[in-house]
């Protein structure tokens, strides 16, 4: 399926939708681009993709060199509604040309206040909530814990194997994989404590015996008395995508209830419309207190919220929550166009749609390659666990050479897992059907291979 221009340099949807592998990879255009950033980009700063990209739409990326790639990554669940979307381009446009800046705790703005408006209305629960906005994933997370913490009056807080909550100080603590993401940047922020989640695929736990070896772990070794929060992506994503089994969530968030503890659902990655719901939490039945979000908030722009019951965001002094850049005014337009985009064009429809495809292509291939081990996640939110057939042991092997393959070939797809064993499949939402498939007949194809 090919869009109105064939302008290899023009994003949105207007780019032409194809898979198209012009030149060796890296190109010499993008091979140029690369040489740059190593003389001037810190060695830290690491790129997973061997290209520049130019221009993005629909389920495309475009490199410097017009190589164009089947998007499976949405720069990591950010551009959900789709690259440069129209309504989110123009909005910036528009905004940028009125006002760019002005600190919200010097000057607030309208826009800043719809997007609270907007994030207390979708979040999961019908009480009475206020919301903060902030820049990052992690900044959102780390205001999280600030506010739980004062609300409560205590210190600790409980995050869960396999996590991902950020780079901050705060969030590596709460983060569990060491390397890329905390190796020799320690000591890190007290009072973190980590307890097993649910893994269904690894410890074969119901729901409910899963939250009672949490809850077991936290009272014996943490103590509810000591406890301001719990913390956890309702579907864990850095960590391998992995979906609790039932009833693990409600009777963690139930144990909250009975101990005057704030839970704080994490759903930067899973949050707008990714899994086929504007919040993955509404699925497992279950309201948090805090909610924080980020990623595919704004189509691309940095912007990120805290969202929680009235009475624990208010507990805060004045002055208290805040920051330089918090709630931009670019940021916001983006957002408001973003979530109209979540809302009017259904796309937590397609996300469940797009997830049946996935499913569905990745099961088929399952039939007779047994290295797939696992098949899991929600809407546009899937994983396949990759695994050695004759013992199960996580084989990451695998993982890093078929996304290196997949790469040559002109698909983008992502790695993750705490042992790096699992692809994650995260389209843009608009992306059409045929190049879905097209992408996943390079995945079957890039398999067999290896």
């Amino acid at each position: 399926m090919t869009t109105l221009s064939t302008d290899p340099l023009l994003g949105g949807p207007t780019l032409p939708q194809e898979r198209r592998i012009v030149t060796e990879l890296p190109g010499p255009a993008s091979r140029a681009i690369l040489e740059r950033q190593r003389a001037a980009v810190a060695a830290g700063v690491s790129s997973a993709m061997p290209i520049a990209a130019v221009a993005a739409g629909g389920g495309v990326v475009v490199d410097a060199d017009g190589n164009s790639f089947i998007d499976l990554g949405s720069g990591i669940a950010v551009t959900s509604v789709g690259n440069a979307h129209p309504a989110v381009a123009e909005a910036v446009a528009a905004q940028a040309a009125r006002l760019t800046h002005t600190c919200f705790m010097i000057s607030p703005y309208e826009s800043y206040v719809q997007v609270a408006e907007a994030l207390n209305r979708l979040t999961p629960g019908d009480h009475d909530k206020r919301t903060a906005l902030f820049n990052s994933g992690a900044e959102a997370v780390e205001n999280a814990v600030k506010i739980a913490r004062t609300y409560t009056g205590k210190q600790a807080v409980v995050a869960f194997d396999n996590a991902y909550h950020g780079r901050t100080n705060l969030t590596m603590a709460l983060t569990a994989k060491n390397r890329p993401y905390k190796h020799g940047f320690g000591p890190f922020a007290p009072e973190v404590h980590r307890v097993p989640a649910s893994y269904p695929f690894r410890d074969g736990l119901s729901g409910p015996e899963a939250a009672r070896r949490a809850i077991e772990q936290i009272e014996i070794q943490i103590g509810a008395d000591n406890l301001a929060a719990v913390i956890i992506e309702p579907i864990q994503g850095e960590g391998g995508f992995i979906v609790p089994a039932d009833g693990f969530l409600e009777q963690v968030v139930a144990w909250c209830r009975a101990n005057d503890v704030v839970f704080i659902a994490d759903e930067v990655q899973t949050g707008f419309c990714r899994t086929g719901t504007m919040f993955v939490s509404e699925q497992f039945g279950i309201v948090p207190d805090l909610v924080t979000t980020a990623k595919g908030i704004a189509g691309g722009m940095p912007l990120a919220g805290v969202t929680g019951r009235a009475e624990i965001m208010d507990s805060v002094h004045a002055s208290g929550l805040g920051g330089t850049y918090g709630g931009n005014p670019v940021a916001c337009a983006a957002a408001l166009a973003a979530i109209d985009a979540y809302e009017t064009e259904d796309l937590g429809g397609r996300a469940n749609r797009l997830g049946e495809i996935l499913v569905e292509r990745l099961a088929a291939i399952r039939q007779t390659d047994p290295r797939i081990g696992d098949i899991r996640g929600r809407g546009a939110m899937i994983a396949a666990e990759f695994v050695d057939p004759a013992t199960g042991d996580p084989a990451p092997a695998i993982v890093k050479e078929l996304a290196a393959a997949c790469a040559r070939a002109g698909v983008i797809v992502l790695t993750c897992g705490t042992y790096g064993n699992v692809i994650r499949f995260l389209p843009p939402l608009v992306i059409g059907d045929e190049l879905l498939h097209d992408a996943l007949d390079v995945v079957a194809d890039e398999l067999q291979k290896i």
